[in-house]
Formats: structure tokens, sequence, C-alpha cells
């Protein structure tokens, strides 16, 4: 397992810039009009389904949610279940990303989730 596994927002956003990355956003259907990264896969915590996480990807991993707690719960639950071997989470969540002036989408969806 990776030694740090928070993940300040620059390198998460450097990382799936890259394709390096796959974004995995755990809050709720309701959270994403507010502000949404681009390309995040959405997989509700409440609702959460292993089987949307691609795990062969050859991609790192990375759990977002509004502050980074309930996506450092779901990085942890995945882990111990042995879903994946490796999994890292943006520190400080969405709102940190927000305060790095990184970029993101807001308004309608434009697909069902």
């Amino acid at each position: 397992m990776a030694e740090s596994t928070e993940i300040p927002p620059e390198t998460v956003h450097r990382w799936a810039c890259d394709g390096e990355a796959v974004l995995i956003d755990v809050r709720e259907a309701n959270e994403l009009e507010s502000a949404r990264l681009a390309d995040a896969v959405h997989v509700p915590m409440s609702t959460f389904d292993v089987a949307r996480i691609p795990t062969e990807s050859g991609k790192k991993i990375v759990f977002v949610c509004a502050v980074g707690m309930r996506s450092e719960q779901v990085r942890q639950y995945v882990l111990a279940q042995g879903i994946l071997s490796d999994a890292y989470n943006l520190s400080g969540g969405l709102n940190a990303w927000v305060e790095a002036g990184l970029p993101l989408e807001t308004g309608p969806l434009s697909a069902p989730e």
C-alpha cells in the first residue's frame, strides 16, 4: 500500500490530466449539481457498488467527497475487503480542490447518473 494515501488536489489534478488516475466521487447525486469533477465516476456512498470501481484499469484510484471523510471511509473499506490493494483519498475533498482554484463542472447534469 502507498505510504501516503492523502493526496493534495494539485497532485490528483495532474494525475487525472495525465490519465494516471480514475476519480471516484462518493457524494450523493444531489451534491453533484453544485460542483463535480469532470470524468469522475459517480458511486454514491449510500448505495456503494464495488462493481463500478475499475479495479483492472491499471490506474491509481482516488476517492473524492466534499471534505475527505466519506471518501476516506470508502477507501478504507475497499482496502479492508481486498477489492483494491492500493487506493488514495483527495485530501480535503472537493472543498480543497475549489480552494486550490482547480477546474470543476457545475449546474445540471448533462446525462442521468
